[in-house]
């Protein structure tokens, strides 16, 4: 039988106090593999970005000055002294009415402080007609515009993407220092399951868990290892847990965690080592038989069989451990307020959480609908949820029409 249940609350609790405040292993990488790592040390501006003044448009590099007055009927004339390509430092200096012809992206030459666009200008042998004034500093992108020396432009514990890594190949970056990816061991038990591609005799069922909660692992940046399907029998799941303690940094199982003769899980995590089990079912629904250890010092996970309820507690309770180990941040799911597309009631004396589908009535508002009622085994309940309402222990249903909170998976 379960022991005494606790509420998610207290699981939550219980889970963050016996996961390190923040990874302890870092690496330096190269940028190209910096894809979706995490940082581990703010990143500082070395120089200005970028560290001269150039022109944002085709045209000629003047005094802006020289070109006041300048109008369609009555062109300006400045003479041109030379050109400035792209990539080449400029050694031409402006004086009082010359231009030096400039493309965009090049370095804005010594003594010019606006640039004229093409457009309005027409080319002579060796002058150059202005249409158009200038004002001082028109079409320069300034020395630091974009970045600053000195300026923190990146945090630490920021998720590195395309466009922070083109921050870092800005300033110069060949190599970052992330967090190193947290190795999570996943095993998958039941009689019934089989591996997805062998014949599915009847009674059987293809494993779903170990590609759910692999995939769930990689999403928030560590590194599954799939330790695959571990017959129901005690000495078996034993060293399949000793050896995924020994190749990972956390491990997560799913099944044998209910009352029945062949859930083991319990029985198993009780011997291995200290501090043990420390919580072994939570007051909710889906994921009453939730049980949770810590063995020298590494968590282990063990989720109920059931696909819908096994990820939905990772969603919930080992989210945001894994986050944690990773070096990513918690963030709030995002939530709307909508109204209920029917009566719905909560397991007795359980905090229940109710998937629901949301769909607009005539007039605008959002409707929940549950999706599908209460088949915890069912995968496609989360594949077509948008998210879940939460129904308090002290609640006996929610009325139809009744405004309620949807905590929603995406945006």
């Amino acid at each position: 039988m379960f022991r005494e249940l606790i509420s998610i609350e207290k699981a939550k609790q219980i889970i963050l106090e016996n996961i390190p405040s923040k990874p302890v292993k870092t690496e330096k990488i190269p940028i190209y593999e910096a894809h979706r790592r995490v940082l581990a040390e703010d990143v500082v501006a070395p120089f200005d970005v970028p560290s001269f003044n150039r022109s944002i448009v085709d045209g000629y590099a003047v005094r802006a000055e020289d070109t006041f007055g300048a109008e369609e009927e009555k062109p300006i004339k400045l003479r041109l002294v030379g050109k400035v390509n792209v990539g080449e430092a400029p050694r031409i200096m402006v004086n009082s009415m010359e231009a030096v012809e400039i493309a965009t992206g090049a370095a804005v030459p010594e003594g010019a402080n606006a640039i004229v666009m093409v457009e309005y200008t027409s080319k002579e042998e060796n002058s150059v007609l202005i249409y158009r004034p200038v004002v001082k500093g028109e079409n320069i992108m300034k020395a630091g515009d974009d970045i600053k020396k000195g300026e923190k432009i990146l945090k630490k514990g920021e998720v590195l993407g395309p466009r922070k890594i083109g921050v870092l190949a800005a300033l110069g970056y060949t190599e970052v220092k992330v967090y190193s990816q947290p190795k999570i061991a996943i095993i998958s038990t039941g009689p019934e399951i089989v591996d997805p591609g062998k014949p599915l005799a009847p009674g059987k069922v293809y494993d779903i868990n170990s590609y759910t909660l692999s995939a769930a692992v990689c999403e928030l940046g560590a590194i599954p290892i799939n330790m695959g399907i571990v017959p129901d029998e005690e000495k078996e799941i034993e060293k399949a847990i000793k050896t995924a303690l020994e190749n990972a940094d956390a491990v997560i199982t799913s099944g044998g965690v209910s009352v029945g003769q062949k859930d083991l899980i319990p029985k198993v995590l009780a011997k291995l080592g200290k501090p043990g089990i420390l919580f072994c079912g939570i007051s909710i629904k889906p994921g009453k038989p939730t049980t949770f250890a810590v063995i020298d010092g590494k968590p282990i996970f063990s989720l109920p069989g059931q696909p819908t309820s096994s990820l939905f507690v990772f969603f919930m309770l080992v989210r945001p451990a894994l986050q944690r180990m990773a070096g990513t941040r918690e963030e709030s799911l995002p939530t709307v307020e909508a109204y209920a597309g029917e009566k719905m009631f909560p397991a007795r004396g359980r905090k229940t959480f109710i998937m629901v589908d949301l769909k607009r009535d005539n007039s605008g508002r959002l409707i929940a609908y549950p999706v599908p009622k209460g088949l915890s085994g069912a995968i496609t309940t989360l594949a077509r949820a948008a998210g879940y309402i939460e129904i308090p222990e002290n609640r006996q249903f929610v009325e139809s029409g009744e405004k309620v909170t949807v905590y929603l998976f995406g945006d």
